[in-house]
This record gives structure tokens, sequence and C-alpha cells, in this order.
């Protein structure tokens, strides 16, 4: 089975320097926008895997509730830096996990109704506690703006570093990064394993409620 992350001496400039010069690169956005990162290539045949294991994982693919259930890491790893930096997919398919910077900045909304979650950019001073969704007279102010999450996908990474300015503690900063995205590839793919080993495919018939016009009889 593949494993993404390798151990790096920390003590050694140059073992630091080659670990990032030769990590594996993708783009940030598209093949013409020739912006790039720390990358992994997470496409199936790309894994090691057994014969059963990669079979049953293609077959996954397609359904509902796959992606939901072996993503937590990525929301994790983001978490913990604040979404400064953050893990998304890139690829015609998504077969890449991508190393991406990112922020969060308070959002322009300044209440809420705490009935029904409905966010508003007007506070109740200026338009009254009523929600224009639910129309219970349940809207508050917040005390603090809610924060909003965004990412700069098109923004490239240490593309063309090649770390000679960077200090013994920036590049042990670096690495320390790039070694916990690839740590995190790692739990993407043990979580993938784990499901398929868990359940099985099966397909489910539904029907969608569908309205039309008809022609009712009048009364009388």
């Amino acid at each position: 089975m593949k494993q993404f992350y390798i151990s790096v001496d920390l003590r050694s400039r140059k073992a630091m320097v080659d670990f990032l010069l030769k990590h594996f690169r993708y783009h940030t956005m598209n093949g013409w926008n020739q912006s790039t990162s720390y990358a992994a290539n997470i496409k199936i045949y790309n894994l090691g895997l057994t014969k059963e294991i990669r079979d049953k994982m293609y077959d996954m693919l397609d359904t509902d509730g796959f992606w939901d259930e072996i993503r937590w890491p990525l929301d994790a790893f983001a978490r913990e830096y604040n979404h400064r930096w953050q893990i998304g997919t890139n690829g015609r398919s998504g077969g890449y996990l991508v190393l991406y910077q990112g922020y969060t900045e308070p959002s322009e909304h300044k209440s809420y109704c705490s009935t029904c979650g409905q966010r508003n950019f007007r506070s109740v001073t200026e338009t009254g506690n009523q929600c224009g969704k639910c129309h219970e007279h349940t809207r508050v102010d917040y005390k603090n703006p809610p924060m909003r999450i965004g990412t700069y996908p098109g923004k490239s990474l240490d593309m063309h570093e090649d770390f000679e300015d960077f200090s013994m503690d920036d590049l042990r900063e670096r690495v320390k990064l790039v070694q916990h995205f690839d740590k995190v590839c790692d739990e993407i793919l043990a979580n993938a394993i784990q499901v398929c080993e868990d359940y099985t495919v099966e397909d489910e018939t539904y029907f969608v409620p569908q309205t039309r016009r008809i022609l009712v009889a009048a009364a009388g």
C-alpha cells in the first residue's frame, strides 16, 4: 500500500531542502495557470492496493456518501491551522490532494434567527426581530460576527523557491507542515480502505415526487 509520509532529518538543512524540492507537486487551479503546490497522487491505480480493494474502491467512487465518510481528516487539518492551510482535491476526477493557502475573515452578517438559523446582513435595531424566512420574532444580533472561510485556489506555494533564504527554524516549520499534509493523505487512504472492508455497494431504487398540472371537475 502506498505511504505518503516519510521521515526527514530535521537537524540537516540538506535533508530538509531535498525533501521539499523533491516532493510531488500539482496544479492549484488549472494546467494553464501554471501555479503548483505540494500534492499527492491519490488515483486508485497509484495506491498499491490489492485487486479486491481496488475493484471495490472503483465501485464506491460513484456512491453517495463515500467521500463524506473518509474526508474528516481534511477538515481537522484546516481547523488546526485556523484554515490558513487547507487541503483540497484537484484534477479532472479529483485524483490529487493539494495543499492550499486559505484564510478566515469576519462575515458581513449582523443577526440571525434563533429558530431557523437564517442569517441577515442587517441588525435587529435596523429592521426588527422578525425573521424573513420563518416569520418568527426570534432574530437576535451576533455578539461576534461569524467567520467566513476562504481559499486561494490559484496561489502557488514554494513553486520557484530554493530555500536558501530560509532559516533552519523556517525550514523545519515548512517541512513539518508538508509532513502533516502527507500524514493526512495517509489517513484518507486508510479511511477509504476501511470503508471498502466494512461496506458493500448495492443499487437502491427511489422515486422523486413531481408536480404536474391536471384537470379537475369543477364543484357543482
